[in-house]
């Protein structure tokens, strides 16, 4: 497994090795000692897997209190999904990245607690599959609004379909409650 550091501290794509042939290909997904030694603590605690069709944006969601680290992948389709530095105090507070995920080329991405996450389906449908270190907590759900003007994030599409969650999602200057540093 190959790891990449990225601009933000503590996130980080990952290339799994990939075993092909004519019949098809192998890739191990998940081996806990191996994501610890590349500075993934874990544990983890809940799987999820979503489906969107083409043009749907999901996020920019965290979780606070009850902060949950993410292992994501595409399993099906394209995505480029995008994670925000949200913890209040932080030198990167405000800056984000992005990547394109994909069946395609099986990276993952690890975002750490006090992260907010979010992703733009490519492809005509993508299966999302998230790895979790906290269980889902409603009470703590929090999100930014996808084209909060200060972030500026060039999302691949216009008019996304959105959740009413996600349309009335506040700017991040209007956040009020934050992970802190």
């Amino acid at each position: 497994m190959k790891v990449q550091t990225t601009e933000l501290p503590g996130v980080l794509l990952l290339e799994p090795r990939v075993f092909g042939d004519s019949r098809g290909f192998f890739v191990e997904t998940f081996h806990a000692q191996r994501y610890v030694d590349a500075g993934i603590p874990g544990p983890f605690v809940q799987d999820n897997l979503s489906r969107s069709v083409r043009g749907t944006l999901r996020g920019l969601h965290f979780q606070e209190p009850d902060g949950q680290g993410k292992l994501v992948q595409v399993l099906a389709g394209a995505v480029w999904d995008v994670v925000v530095d949200v913890r209040k105090g932080s030198p990167t507070f405000g800056r984000w990245m992005g990547a394109e995920l994909s069946s395609g080329n099986k990276w993952q991405l690890w975002i750490p607690p006090g992260f907010a996450h979010g992703f733009c389906v490519l492809s005509d449908s993508a299966d999302f599959f998230y790895k979790c270190t906290a269980l889902y907590a409603p009470e703590s759900e929090r999100s930014v609004a996808w084209d909060d003007p200060d972030l500026a994030i060039p999302w691949p599409v216009k008019e996304p379909l959105l959740s009413v969650k996600d349309q009335r999602a506040p700017r991040l200057k209007d956040a009020l409650v934050l992970p802190s540093y």
